[in-house]
């Protein structure tokens, strides 16, 4: 198998998942001495567009762990859009420094199934959509090498000759994880929307436009009228810190998350 380009998939609507996601694309491409390209798969309109692939590719695809698998709302694009045709591809999942879960291995199934040869994977710790204080100084250098590593690792892997479906943990099938409120029971949050502080609020729009399920009104910002999938883009990408979550069962969610999970998390890496 001669690659002739590596290409850099992925779903990320905060930015962390396409930091690393990059991060191993590019180390991929300098090793085996060819173009690297990103393709994004963050708003709706890059996910109507299905994209096929060949034995020529290496595609590394990425996507953020929630609730333990990939974005249920997402996922069937990445089913549907994307065809290998004998691709080989390097999955990639990122989490907020609880578990990957089943993540991991759902991007594997998803992946195979759409005719890529996934060659390597890895699983890697980044900040929480929800809170600063789970990991939210990660990626750091650390975590980059060792994307690095994955690419690096991968590209050898390749230019040895060998083609061999990497094995990872977990499974596609599993439910996903159920979130829990700081009283240990579920926290029933699904319908829960971004709230708008109308006197930070200077109508610009980003929200509206870093959505990527487009359920926010573009010509009033104040109003969520598709689904919500509580990836916190609006929140992130707002300048003017105007957009924000009250929700109950929400924040109970988060306090539990960060009375739990801060201690350092290592990445993990499969060839």
């Amino acid at each position: 198998m001669k690659i002739e380009k590596v290409w850099a998939l992925c779903y990320s609507a905060t930015g962390t998942t396409e930091k690393l996601t990059c991060a191993v694309a590019e180390a991929a491409a300098k090793a085996l001495n060819v173009p690297m390209e990103l393709v994004g798969f963050t708003k709706p309109a890059e996910r109507e567009q299905s994209r096929a692939f060949g034995p020529a590719d290496l595609v590394v695809v990425g996507t953020p762990t929630y609730a333990g698998k990939m974005p249920n709302k997402i996922m069937p694009d990445f089913k549907e859009k994307l065809a290998g045709n004998g691709a080989a591809a390097i999955a990639v999942v990122t989490y907020g420094n609880r578990s990957f879960d089943n993540s991991l291995a759902e991007l594997n199934a998803v992946l195979t199934a759409g005719g890529f040869v996934v060659v390597a994977a890895g699983a890697f710790v980044c900040r929480h959509a929800f809170s600063d204080l789970l990991a939210g100084d990660r990626p750091d250098f650390a975590d980059r090498r060792q994307a690095a590593e994955l690419g690096e690792k991968a590209a050898g892997k390749l230019l040895g000759g060998d083609v061999s479906a990497v094995t990872v943990p977990g499974d596609a099938e599993a439910p996903y994880y159920v979130p829990k409120g700081t009283d240990g029971q579920p926290a029933k949050f699904l319908k829960a929307k971004p709230l708008t502080d109308m006197s930070k609020c200077s109508d610009c729009g980003a929200c509206a436009r870093a959505c990527p399920t487009g359920a926010i009104n573009p010509e009033n910002v104040a109003e969520v009228n598709g689904v919500c999938i509580k990836c916190q883009a609006c929140v992130r990408k707002c300048t003017r810190k105007a957009k924000y979550f009250e929700d109950a069962a929400f924040l109970s969610h988060v306090a539990m998350l960060e009375q739990n999970f801060t201690d350092r998390k290592e990445n993990a890496l499969f060839f």
